[in-house]
């Protein structure tokens, strides 16, 4: 007799708006043999993977999976087809995403996906580093899987995504911005964080107007799962002044961590118009001509 699958619900759901795009570590671990489950994780560390992951588990490569080769942009949706295809995804599979850096780099996909309108796209609250510390199994085979079938229409970026014109345009009418950064870099003392050299820009400060909200106080440090939309109201409403009304934009350095944050206010927090702007400090500090603050 097969073992009673768990309820539905992903995981106890905290008040959120919208709980079913979370799932916990026990919601996937009674579904690693399941079909129309599909595990997908994605690291800031591109060798982590291999090191051992998540039964199943198929490995998202941000930085060749998801992005153009030769475009500072996101793949086609051919590209993207090709790439679940070849993960065995269908029309109806559940795609289930996590990661390293308290899912920094599942958030990141997660949005991505939603550039392109996927449905049926979870992410494992707590991710990678609340998965091994409970002892779950990792293991380092590469497994493949029949092609699948799902289909990739076309993106649908102004729906999620802001680009530097739409942020000037967005500053210029005094618009919600959220600086997710660290508040060194917040307050430009940083350049970059420490040990990303490479990622860092000519000038410090934040794009004005943003409020610093670092994207780590969504986060209970015991558990690595997000707070509860108590929390998260308290830190984005009662400190800062947001309204689930609002349209905001959140940023970061190259749009990673600010889509841990646009998570939470999409989804969590219910927030009708919430926008990463991908380009982020990298972009914003080196571009000609547009003001920052510090």
């Amino acid at each position: 007799m097969n073992a009673p699958v768990p309820p539905t619900t992903p995981i106890d759901s905290r008040d959120y708006a919208h709980p079913e795009v979370l799932v916990s570590t026990d919601w996937v671990a009674s579904r690693l043999n399941d079909p129309k489950v599909r595990l997908f994780e994605a690291n800031e560390d591109l060798l982590l993977y291999e090191t051992g992951h998540i039964p199943g588990a198929v490995k998202i490569d941000w930085l060749h999976d998801l992005n153009d080769p030769v475009v500072r942009d996101f793949v086609g949706p051919a590209q993207l087809q090709q790439f679940l295809r070849a993960a065995g995804v269908d029309r109806d599979t559940t795609i289930v995403l996590y990661g390293d850096k308290n899912n920094w780099w599942a958030t990141y996909a997660f949005w991505v996906l939603q550039l392109f309108s996927l449905a049926n796209v979870k992410v494992m609250d707590g991710g990678r580093l609340r998965w091994a510390e409970e002892g779950r199994p990792l293991e380092t085979d590469r497994r493949t899987y029949p092609a699948g079938n799902v289909e990739v229409g076309p993106r649908n970026d102004p729906r999620v995504r802001a680009l530097r014109g739409d942020v000037e345009a967005h500053v210029k009418r005094k618009g919600k911005l959220v600086d997710v950064r660290s508040p060194e870099e917040y307050r430009g003392e940083r350049l970059h964080m420490p040990d990303y050299p490479n990622e860092g820009a000519v000038r410090g400060g934040h794009v004005p107007g943003a409020k610093s909200i670092p994207w780590a106080k969504a986060v209970d440090p015991a558990t690595h799962t997000y707070k509860s939309a108590a929390e998260l109201r308290t830190l984005y409403e009662q400190e800062q002044g947001f309204d689930a009304k609002d349209d905001v934009v959140v940023y970061c350095r190259i749009g990673e961590r600010s889509s841990h944050s646009w998570f939470a206010l999409t989804y969590l927090l219910g927030y009708g118009k919430v926008r990463n702007y991908d380009g982020s400090w990298t972009e914003w500090g080196n571009s000609v001509g547009v003001p920052i603050e510090k």
